[in-house]
C-alpha cells in the first residue's frame, strides 16, 4: 500500500535514513527551545526586565527570520493571498510572545526541567485535542487509547521531573 507523503520510488533504507533525520530535527528544535529560555532567563537577569528580555529575544528571531528570507530569495507574498489569509493564522506572533513571556517570568521559580515538562505536557494536551476536532485547518486525527496514554505518561513525567 502507498503512504501518503511518500513517494513510491523511496526504499525502506530512504524511508528511515529520511525519518531519523526529520526525529533528529525535531529533537534539534526541542534543544533550541530548551536553551532559548534558559539564555532568556539570563537576559531577564541582565536587563532587569522580563518585557525587555522577551523584546530582545524576538527581536533576535526577526533578525534571523529575514537572513532565511534573504538567503532563499523569497518573493513578498501577493495582497490577495494576505488578504484571504483567516484572521486566527495571524495570532502566532502573539502566542508566540506570551509564551515567551509566561517562560522568562516562570524559568527562575520553577527551573528549567519542571518548567519544559510542564510546556511538553500543556503542548501534547493541546495537539491531541486540536488534532481529534481538525481545528485551524488541521487534517482530523480522532484521539485514541495509544494518544491518551502518551498524554498520560507525559503528565505523569512532569510529576516525575518536579522539584
Amino acid at each position: 500500500p502507498k503512504r501518503p507523503g511518500i513517494l513510491p520510488a523511496v526504499t525502506a533504507l530512504e524511508i528511515n535514513v529520511q525519518t531519523v533525520l526529520l526525529y533528529l530535527a525535531a529533537l534539534g528544535a526541542g534543544v533550541s527551545v530548551a536553551t532559548q529560555q534558559v539564555l532568556n532567563g539570563g537576559l531577564r537577569t541582565a536587563l532587569q526586565s522580563p518585557a525587555w528580555a522577551g523584546f530582545v529575544s524576538y527581536l533576535g528571531g526577526l533578525a534571523t527570520m529575514i537572513v532565511v528570507l534573504v538567503a532563499l530569495r523569497e518573493q513578498v507574498p501577493w495582497w490577495k493571498l494576505v488578504t484571504a489569509t483567516p484572521w486566527w493564522a495571524w495570532s502566532g506572533g502573539i502566542l508566540g510572545g506570551v509564551f515567551i513571556l509566561l517562560a522568562i517570568l516562570l524559568l527562575p521559580p520553577l527551573g528549567a526541567a519542571t518548567l519544559l515538562a510542564l510546556v511538553v505536557a500543556g503542548q501534547m494536551t493541546a495537539a491531541v485535542v486540536m488534532d481529534h476536532f481538525g481545528v485551524f485547518g488541521l487534517t482530523q486525527h480522532s484521539v485514541s487509547v495509544s494518544r491518551l496514554i502518551g498524554v498520560a505518561l507525559v503528565i505523569a513525567g512532569v510529576v516525575l521531573i518536579k522539584d
